[in-house]
C-alpha cells in the first residue's frame, strides 16, 4: 500500500484524505454566499482565476458546533474545483492498508460521508469521501 494520506481535521476528528485527490491546501479566504443554497455550501471563493464552491465539511457531518474552518483542501471533481473547508490540516502520511469497511455503526452523516477505515501512522481513521461531501447531506441534495 503506497497511498498517501492528508490527515485533516472536520468537526474535531482527525480524517484522512486521498492526497492524489488533492490540488493544494489554503487559508480560508473571503466567501461570497449563495442565496438559495443547500446548507452545506458555504459560498463561492476566487482563487487565482478560479470560482470555487466552498463546502463546509462540518455541515455535512451534521455538525455547526466547534472550531470554525481555518483552511481549504481544494479539490477537482467531475470537473468542477470545490473547496473542502477544514479546522486544521495536520500531515500527508502513508496508508498502511487497504481501506476497510467500518465494523461499528457511524453516527448519522458520518456514515454517508466515508468511505471507511484505513489504518495510517497515526492509528485508525476514516476516509472522507469527497464525492459524498460535495454532494452534501441526503437531505439538502437537489432533485432534477
Amino acid at each position: 500500500m503506497n497511498d498517501l494520506l492528508l490527515i485533516v481535521t472536520i468537526a474535531g476528528q482527525k480524517l484522512a484524505l486521498r492526497a492524489a485527490n488533492v490540488q493544494s491546501v489554503i487559508e480560508v479566504g473571503r466567501l461570497t454566499p449563495v442565496p438559495r443554497a443547500a446548507r452545506h455550501v458555504a459560498g463561492l471563493w476566487a482563487l487565482r482565476s478560479r470560482v470555487l464552491t466552498a463546502i463546509d465539511c462540518r455541515r455535512c457531518l451534521g455538525q455547526t458546533d466547534g472550531e470554525a474552518p481555518r483552511y481549504a483542501v481544494v479539490v477537482e471533481h467531475d470537473g468542477h474545483s470545490y473547496a473542502l473547508l477544514v479546522e486544521a490540516v495536520d500531515d500527508v502520511t502513508g496508508a498502511r492498508s487497504e481501506v476497510e469497511p467500518v465494523a461499528a455503526p457511524l453516527c448519522p452523516g458520518w456514515d454517508t460521508m466515508t468511505q471507511g477505515m484505513i489504518e495510517t501512522v497515526e492509528g485508525p481513521m476514516l476516509v472522507v469521501d469527497t464525492a459524498a461531501m460535495i454532494a452534501g447531506p441526503e437531505d439538502a441534495r437537489v432533485s432534477a
